[in-house]
């Protein structure tokens, strides 16, 4: 009975010497021991860890991970050129000392996150005061980020604080601002549609006196070479006419005669002034005798 109320109580002794003695620390915070009040030691290293029992020496755990700060309310900033812009943003920090954490907020997150919500609406302003509404919208957004996340770094040094990122969620106008930006983007739009179809105008002339060109071309060739063909043809004829008037004379001239009267007295109102002894009528003529005779 003695053995048992022997080792029951090195148990508990055991136990309470644990309780007291002994803490652990995760893979996801710090550990800050202090003695009788006054910050020690800070345990970065996860695993088991002893200290002396309290009230001497008490643990208070930070967390390690990164956190967020989310603006509730969008910040209202002027550019350079005096417009107003709704701007939300949220920021990505960490612990990166905890001594000088807890010095400088006594390890509360809440006032941790209100210093740097108040400093980064400082850098946010003079950020974007510097740049135009192009510039925070498109054109420099992501060096205006990377500004404001190296300016916010500066700030917070001296805090125990690590900025891992600043992004501007959104970007907006000011209802009174609005309805002109509009307006302005609207004739951007228009010019750059007007420039559009000047360059397609003028391409179209381009290709248009190219394709007259072209027509022009082709129906030049074309008509030589219908020319060089009808005078082979034209040639031809006569060579074969020479040869077949060739071998009749009178009865060429004949032939030619009737087509001249042919073509001369085609129609019923035709009218000739001639003199009756001119050699167009000679076959009219001979006609003449022959029938006589």
């Amino acid at each position: 009975m003695k053995k048992i109320i022997v080792v029951a109580t090195l148990a508990f002794a055991v136990g309470l010497f644990g309780k007291t003695c002994l803490y652990t620390v995760n893979e996801r915070e710090y550990a800050l021991v202090f003695m009788l009040g006054e910050l020690r030691d800070v345990v970065k290293t996860p695993g088991l860890h002893f200290k002396i029992p309290a009230p001497l020496q008490n643990v208070v755990y930070l967390d390690k991970r990164i956190l967020t700060i989310d603006a509730p309310v969008a910040d209202l900033v002027q550019t350079s050129e005096k417009k107003n812009l709704m701007i939300d943003s949220f920021v990505k920090w960490r612990i990166a000392d905890p001594r000088r954490y807890w010095v400088s907020f006594q390890g509360s997150e809440k006032a941790a996150e209100d210093r740097v919500s108040a400093l980064l609406r400082d850098v946010l302003n003079q950020a974007v005061n510097r740049r135009t509404v192009n510039d925070i919208t498109s054109r420099d957004r992501a060096r205006a980020m990377a500004d404001i996340s190296e300016s916010l770094q500066k700030r917070v040094e001296d805090l125990g604080i690590d900025i891992v990122d600043v992004r501007l969620k959104r970007v907006d106008f000011t209802p009174e601002i609005s309805e002109s930006v509009y307006r302005r983007m609207e004739a951007e739009r228009k010019r750059v549609a007007s420039e559009e179809r000047s360059k397609g105008a003028a391409e179209a002339e381009k290709i248009k006196a190219d394709a007259d060109r072209q027509r022009e071309v082709i129906l030049a060739e074309a008509y030589r070479d219908a020319q060089a063909i009808k005078g082979a043809g034209d040639a031809k004829a006569n060579e074969t006419y020479a040869k077949a008037f060739g071998k009749d004379p009178e009865f060429a001239k004949f032939y030619r005669s009737l087509d001249a009267y042919r073509s001369s007295f085609k129609g019923q109102k035709d009218m000739m002034v001639l003199d009756p002894s001119s050699e167009f009528f000679d076959y009219f003529k001979e006609s003449k005798t022959t029938t006589n005779k």
